[in-house]
């Protein structure tokens, strides 16, 4: 027992050795050096009663850092509750700006198609329309303790582990939950968007495991890149490939990881700050052109809505809730029917007629055209394709994929307007 005699503090220095003076080497192992000068140490400091100060201060900071952590609990919850409580702008209140609602409810439809670029001025309610295309959509059955938004039920969505799971007969706790929407942002890391290995748990458990990034919670749901034309480009590509293969592949730091990343990839930005690549601009299903509305009537329709809905969301949104309603049956409506839509021989051999004039490189031009004129005869609610359900959707499916001459005035969807019309009134 360390015998508890108050020594002076004028002794102290001579009774414990000084900290910054260095160790005189001896033969014996460090660790028992190290032991002999902290039982020294610690005999000075009984006698000066600092010791039990030491262990207070100690307690103190263990109950601060308590109280810090449940007040961030508080706040991730507090959190949590507000975007729940978040009231979002109704899909049929937005005004103008067919082009691009059409093209997200085909995408939504068929998420095959490949996505939609939207290019625009600012301010025209890009993110606004998205957001309120996403509040329609039903709650999705997804597996309870998985990260990646597992369906119990569909395994092209499945990620192998529920897969595993489900092979050995466990029963899977289900839960619904909204369609995910995630926003990417510009300063977003490859790290950040494929996923990484797990710091915390390598640091604490000595586990390599992985940390699911933004391909994986946006299975199942939509990814919104805002200004994608200033993305760095192999970071779009990444986005591409991902959404067209629906799974996305992680190598690194001894880790394979393959898991689920099917989404609606939704791009936007302004042709003034910079224009994609042709070729990543190609692999894009749809192409949406918006422009600012020039109808002064149109326009004192949509600073009255934006005005109304910000003063009073919940009455404003009640007015919309049947049309909104309508339009989300509709959507599912056409999911069911869209097997049994079917696409004359005389039109797909039309449609590629098309696309020959016009010079598409590949054949994307041709089964995306296909693909959303069959959407588009689906939301109407019928089964057989018509000349009018291409001509609809052909422009934005084919605008993007022209190839560009300095020398052409004429716009490139005008350029396809006029050659359906010459293909197809034959």
């Amino acid at each position: 027992m360390i015998a508890q005699t108050a020594l002076p503090v004028a002794a102290l220095p001579k009774a414990v050795p000084r900290l910054r003076t260095p160790l005189r080497r001896t033969p014996q192992p460090n660790h028992i050096a190290r032991t002999a000068e902290t039982q020294a140490l610690v005999v000075g400091l009984a006698g000066c009663g600092l010791v039990s100060l030491a262990c207070q201060g100690r307690r103190q900071s263990r109950q601060a850092a308590k109280g810090r952590t449940h007040c961030l609990h508080a706040v991730a919850e507090k959190t949590k509750v507000e975007e729940k409580a978040r009231i979002v702008f109704p899909f049929s209140a937005i005004v103008g700006q067919a082009e691009m609602k059409l093209s997200l409810i085909l995408n939504v439809i068929d998420p095959k198609i490949g996505g939609v670029m939207i290019l625009g001025d600012r301010g025209t309610g890009k993110t606004t329309t998205i957001r309120a295309l996403v509040d329609l959509l039903p709650e999705i059955e997804c597996v309870a303790d998985d990260s990646y938004n597992s369906s119990p039920a569909e395994e092209d969505v499945m990620s192998e582990e529920v897969r595993q799971r489900r092979a050995d007969g466990e029963e899977l706790p289900i839960v619904l939950k909204k369609v995910p929407m995630i926003d990417l942002p510009l300063g977003a890391t490859e790290d950040r968007v494929c996923g990484t290995i797990d710091i915390e748990k390598a640091l604490t458990q000595g586990k390599k495991a992985f940390e699911p990034g933004l391909l994986a919670k946006a299975n199942r749901g939509i990814l919104y890149v805002d200004e994608v034309n200033l993305l760095d480009d192999h970071l779009v590509d990444v986005l591409l490939d991902s959404a067209a293969g629906g799974w996305n592949t992680v190598e690194r730091e001894g880790i394979s990881i393959r898991h689920p990343a099917k989404f609606i990839l939704v791009g936007s930005g302004n042709p003034e700050e910079g224009e994609l690549r042709p070729q990543l601009l190609d692999r894009f299903g749809m192409h949406a052109l918006i422009k600012t509305e020039r109808d002064p009537e149109l326009r004192v329709r949509i600073v009255e809505s934006c005005g109304e809905f910000a003063s009073d969301p919940t009455g404003f949104r009640s007015k919309y809730d049947g049309d909104n309603q309508e339009f989300a049956t509709q959507i599912l409506e056409a999911r069911e029917r869209l097997k049994q839509v079917v696409v004359p021989k005389d039109i797909a051999l039309k449609i590629s007629q098309v696309c020959s004039e016009l010079n598409v490189d590949g054949l994307r031009g041709d089964i995306v055209t296909n693909r959303a004129a069959r959407c588009y005869c689906a939301f109407d609610g019928r089964t057989d394709v018509t000349t009018d359900d291409v001509g609809k959707v052909i422009t934005l499916c084919l605008r993007h994929r022209l190839r560009k001459d300095i020398l052409d005035t004429m716009d490139g969807g005008e350029k396809v307007e006029k050659t359906f019309r010459a293909v197809f009134d034959d």
